[in-house]
């Protein structure tokens, strides 16, 4: 990819599997079936992850993935590090590191709140807090200083279900509908469609409908998913909701009192959250401003993303990480290491 066209939005679409719970709160709680309830859809009623979580998270990420490979001589040696070269400051490490410059001022703090917000960029550059405004992260995420703010070159869409695991009489089955697939697909009320189209009845969970036929999907309808035809299940736009929330999993806590060792009394409560094995389907869009030569080309971002997403399947994202939610895994290839995508 040439830099002129670095310089014209990009969109990827990526995909993504819950391989824990994801837990996405609404910050309180609330009177009905559960008292810890998550993020949905406003329109759908469908939960989803916030396009804000994933960037944030993902902002964080990278910091770590580019701190992770900084030489120990250098970290031990802040106030020299714009003295210092790029190539000297990476070893046997990917080309998006080495390539932009302003990667040699990049903190942890890159990747948080700017704790030193009332100083300039230039009194920033020797004091291990706050925005450098320099780094990669800085750069393609955006970051706000005293004397100087810039938008980021990415924009990150809500990742929303594409397919979402339900047990069956046949095994777990993944559903979808119409409007999720953004697809039309002819189909009648209260039934659904599968690839053979034969099995008369299926349950989804405790709801048995009628198979009214075969779904006609292709392996393109599927994306980076990773599933097969044959596990995808097609229900009507009306019940995709009704269906996704009845099967959401549900965990019962208690607080433990600290003296006694033993549960609160009064303290249990219950949480939702997206089950594993669901599928998630977003977007990202990319965009180098024209005559900005302070920003990095969009294919070393890319790389960034791709060789920072492997945290997403170990750190997680959303709340509650500490007891078993939050880890998921990206599908999708971003960019390679050379940053040449």
């Amino acid at each position: 990819m040439s830099e002129n066209q670095n310089k014209n939005p990009k969109e990827l679409e990526i995909f993504a599997m819950a391989t824990d719970p994801i837990y996405i709160g609404t910050g309180g709680y609330t009177i009905g079936r559960v008292d810890n309830t998550i993020v949905r859809d406003p329109i759908t009623n469908i939960p989803k992850i916030p396009g804000s979580s994933v960037a944030g998270t993902w902002r964080y990420y990278v910091a770590l993935e580019l701190q992770s490979h900084f030489k120990d001589d250098y970290k031990k040696d802040l106030a020299k590090r714009a003295r210092k070269n790029i190539e000297e400051l990476f070893d046997n490490t990917q080309n998006w590191m080495k390539e932009f410059d302003g990667n040699r001022f990049a903190r942890i703090k890159c990747a948080g709140q700017d704790e030193a917000s009332k100083i300039s960029l230039e009194e920033s550059q020797n004091i291990n807090t706050g925005h450098c405004g320099h780094c990669i992260v800085c750069k393609a995420f955006g970051f706000s200083k005293n004397n100087k703010s810039s938008q980021g070159m990415l924009f990150f869409s809500d990742l929303n279900i594409l397919f979402f695991p339900v047990f069956t009489r046949l095994g777990v089955k993944w559903i979808t509908s119409p409007k999720l697939l953004n697809k039309e697909i002819a189909i009648s009320k209260n039934t659904i469609l599968t690839k053979n189209g034969n099995e008369q009845y299926l349950n989804l969970g405790w709801l048995n409908l009628e198979v009214s036929g075969s779904h006609q999907l292709e392996e393109k309808d599927l994306g980076d998913s990773g599933l097969n035809l044959d596990d995808i299940v097609v229900v009507p736009d009306s019940l995709i909701s009704q269906i996704i929330n009845s099967n959401l999993e549900v965990r019962t806590s208690v607080s433990i009192d600290p003296i006694t060792g033993a549960a609160k009394e009064g303290a249990l409560f219950t949480s939702e959250a997206i089950p594993r094995g669901t599928i998630f389907c977003g977007k990202i869009r990319g965009f180098k401003r024209e005559g900005d030569e302070s920003l990095p080309k969009l294919s070393l971002v890319w790389s960034a993303l791709e060789d920072s997403k492997k945290y997403f399947n170990s750190l997680g994202i959303g709340g509650m990480t500490t007891r078993g939610f939050g880890r998921l895994k990206i599908l999708s290839k971003l960019g390679d290491k050379n940053g040449k995508s």
